[in-house]
């Protein structure tokens, strides 16, 4: 009689271990790292990857509107070409080098206001010919002023540092009627050199379009 009462006690026994130990795998599971804890935030990305307020970067993504309404005319030198339709131009002439070597270029863009001033345009094309940016204090021995008629423009001269080939560039910042006129030769060392009194005879010839 003991026996056959041990026999049925042994029997639930063994089954309330397998059931706990069931119930026990079935509360064991992993936990997935969540994949937006380690992956950089859009922010942060912008942040490393953004160009800097200002820089030639900044500009080509940023829409800019080219100034409308009363512009200027001008007469180019003869040996002059015109060049290709550029996005943002008003006007594009092509200098020719020596005995087929690289011409430059010159780029005729307008934009209402000031464009952030004139230092601030200076520097960009020092920036360009990778020269260290100048302050307000240097600002007016960079620049020489012209009166053309109505007309009251700054003009300067930059030649590349570094590495070369070496480059110049010769610009000119003309206000007029509310926007911001560049004219801006840009080329091999040499032959913006030679160009210079071409530029600024060139520079003479500017007047407001009738």
């Amino acid at each position: 009689m003991l026996r056959l009462l041990f026999v049925p006690l042994l029997v639930s026994l063994t089954a309330l271990v397998f059931t706990g130990c069931r119930r026990e795998e079935i509360r064991t599971y992993t936990v997935k790292k969540d994949p937006a804890a380690s992956a950089p935030s859009a922010a942060a990305t912008d942040a490393t990857t953004a160009p800097a307020p200002g820089s030639d970067a900044a500009m080509r993504n940023t829409a800019v509107t080219t100034a409308d309404g009363r512009g200027l005319a001008w007469t180019a030198p003869a040996h002059w070409t015109v060049g290709p339709e550029k996005a943002m131009r008003k006007a594009t002439y092509l200098v020719p080098g020596e005995n087929g070597a690289p011409g430059a270029e010159l780029a005729v863009t307008a934009f209402p206001g000031d464009v952030g001033g004139t230092l601030a345009n200076i520097n960009r094309w020092r920036g360009q010919l990778s020269l260290p940016p100048i302050g307000e204090t240097e600002l007016a021995s960079a620049l020489t002023h012209l009166d053309v008629g109505p007309l009251h423009l700054d003009h300067v001269e930059l030649a590349s540092a570094g590495t070369p080939p070496a480059r110049r560039v010769l610009g000119a910042l003309v206000p007029h009627a509310g926007a911001t006129w560049f004219f801006k030769l840009d080329g091999p060392d040499a032959v913006v050199a030679r160009e210079k009194a071409a530029f600024l005879a060139f520079l003479q010839t500017l007047r407001p379009a009738n």
